[in-house]
């Protein structure tokens, strides 16, 4: 048996029920839920994801929109330049692959916002293709089971892709089974924090815990902070603006925030990001919503 198999076997008889992991959903719904997943808990993303899906259940429908109501939709989800990406995302969908995710790996990569985990996220989860998927949880896996360290490094590199690889079946399909157990595993098993290591199906033979379990060396990763950030500010801005039924004058975005040189700055990055259009009126509007012959910029 091989860490695929024994990751296959527990995942079958594991797998969390979530939506976009259902039978006949398209490689529409997997692309919009990996994108959705990024930095994201599933908790939240499964209301958000059937939301989105229901209102656009095609790249197309999705493209017919302005960029403003993909971020409308994005609500309080995070990160809302992903709803930019995905909506940039549709239209060259439309433009070049007539409206259909393409399953061609160098044809998911050129499309706009879509980089090396989405690319190959998609095309193994929603095409059955044998590719090595690596997120974050994938990286711990392998960095503890195979190399017994207690964690993998700050970001994905090629030794990372090349790691997973040697790991994968030959077969596609068993492959493509094989990736989304070992995510499942670091998702739900072997946690950053606290690994349910007895529940793990590689406990026997993983490097980490036959070496005893080695703490970080290092100084731990803290997690981010959100409250007085420029993401918070951000986020109120956008919130003012999302549920605004006409352009929002400057004098009602400044009462969201006290500090004014802060304000000033998250609201041109909202705008240097392509979320938001100053408008020659001084007024401001979601990207997409505001008059062609108004828009100006900071």
């Amino acid at each position: 048996m091989t860490l695929a198999d024994d990751a296959i076997t527990w995942y079958d008889a594991n797998l969390r029920d979530l939506p976009w992991r259902q039978p006949g959903t398209s490689p529409w719904g997997v692309l919009v839920s990996e994108v959705m997943l990024q930095q994201t808990p599933v908790v939240r993303v499964e209301p958000a994801w059937h939301a989105w899906m229901t209102r656009w259940p095609t790249p197309a429908a999705l493209a017919d929109d302005p960029p403003s109501e993909a971020i409308r939709m994005w609500g309080r989800l995070g990160y809302p330049r992903r709803a930019m990406r995905l909506h940039a995302c549709a239209a060259a969908m439309v433009e070049r692959h007539d409206g259909k995710v393409p399953d061609d790996l160098d044809q998911l990569l050129a499309l706009p916002g879509v980089g090396t985990y989405t690319a190959r996220a998609v095309a193994t989860f929603a095409f059955g293709q044998r590719h090595p998927v690596v997120d974050t949880n994938v990286r711990r896996v392998v960095a503890r089971a195979v190399e017994g360290k207690p964690d993998a490094g700050p970001a994905t590199t090629a030794a990372d892709l090349v790691a997973v690889e040697e790991l994968l079946p030959a077969d596609d399909r068993r492959a493509a089974r094989a990736s989304i157990a070992f995510m499942e595993i670091g998702a739900v098993l072997c946690t950053a924090r606290s690994p349910r290591c007895a529940q793990c199906p590689f406990e026997a033979v993983c490097a980490w815990r036959l070496s005893g379990s080695p703490a970080l060396s290092g100084p731990s990763r803290k997690p981010q902070r959100y409250a007085g950030t420029d993401r918070q500010v951000r986020g109120l801005l956008l919130e003012v603006l999302r549920h605004a039924t006409g352009p929002v004058p400057r004098q009602r975005l400044d009462m969201v925030w006290t500090d004014d040189v802060q304000r000033a700055r998250a609201l041109a990055g909202l705008v240097d990001d392509g979320l938001v259009e100053p408008l020659r009126s001084g007024d401001f509007v979601l990207a997409g919503d505001g008059p062609r012959d108004q828009a100006q910029s900071l």
